[in-house]
């Protein structure tokens, strides 16, 4: 990922969380909950807060051989020296939503997973096809990352803008912002079904734009944010997505729109025609030393 200016977690350790249960939430979409191992420890901070995610792709014994700042530049090569076919698979992911432990049940949290391809014929990348056959008890680990949303550059007016995998993030900044913030969403999606309903404040104008199969991300909101009224100043902008609409955004919001480099941030989360999910920018983010 691409990330500008963000806001550290507290504690940044390895976590062992198990899957609770699925549900599929529209063709390209499963929520995957988990709860139990030490979640207890997990902070939530709200906003985009993302995690590195490892998932037992091949059995859960390369789990234990996940070093504790994996994260780190020492600590991934020891993670990349874990044999193929034992090591876990890493991916990024973003806390959709964290319900705290209470009486009767324990803590949640909630991460939704972009389908691609299938896993029945063969065709979906490994963190998909996981995401589509992995059950109650199996575990992974997760370590926070923190918030690529910057609080302090304000979150009384806002542009968020991204594609279907943005989606996670941006819901969760929705739910995060105060009663009174103003604004807009860009959101792109594959499918009508895949447009996802969410809660946010009254004041936050939400488009969705949906692709035909040939248009590439950010072909539909990219004009759409070039045309955009924008909230009067100061404002937080925030796009996320495919590498190219998410610098596409920043850029025509500070080329074009006039708008201050400080005052956007910006995560470029894959990039398209990558082999996997996991684009060179993912690779280099995750060597680089993030204290």
């Amino acid at each position: 990922m691409a990330y500008s200016k963000m806001v550290k977690p507290a504690e940044a350790g390895l976590l062992p969380l198990t899957v609770l249960r699925t549900e599929r939430l529209a063709p390209h979409w499963i929520r995957v909950t988990f709860g139990g191992g030490e979640i207890g420890r997990f902070v939530p901070m709200g906003y985009d807060q993302w995690f590195r995610l490892f998932l037992p792709v091949s059995g859960e014994a390369g789990l234990g051989r996940v070093p504790a700042k994996a994260n780190q530049m020492l600590g991934y090569l020891k993670f990349l020296r874990i044999p193929d076919g034992e090591r876990p698979v890493m991916r990024n992911y973003t806390v959709r939503a964290f319900r705290p432990a209470r009486d009767d049940a324990g803590a949640e949290l909630d991460v939704d997973f972009v389908l691609h391809g299938s896993a029945a014929e063969g065709t979906a990348g490994p963190a998909s096809r996981w995401a589509e056959t992995c059950r109650p008890g199996e575990n992974v680990l997760v370590i926070d990352e923190g918030l690529a949303f910057n609080p302090a550059r304000g979150t009384e007016r806002v542009v968020l803008v991204g594609d279907e995998t943005a989606l996670p993030a941006i819901a969760a900044i929705c739910a995060s912002l105060p009663a009174q913030a103003t604004g807009s969403v860009l959101l792109e999606a594959p499918s009508a079904e895949d447009a996802l309903a969410f809660p946010h404040p009254d004041g936050i104008a939400v488009r969705w734009f949906v692709r035909d199969a040939d248009e590439v991300p950010g072909a539909l909101v990219l004009p759409a944010l070039r045309e955009l009224t924008l909230p009067d100043a100061p404002l937080h902008a925030y796009a996320a997505g495919e590498q190219s609409l998410a610098s596409g955004a920043r850029k025509l919001l500070v080329g074009e729109r006039g708008v201050g480099k400080e005052q956007v941030s910006f995560c470029g989360y894959w990039r398209r025609g990558s082999a996997s999910p996991a684009s060179r920018a993912a690779r280099e983010a995750a060597a680089v030393p993030l204290g």
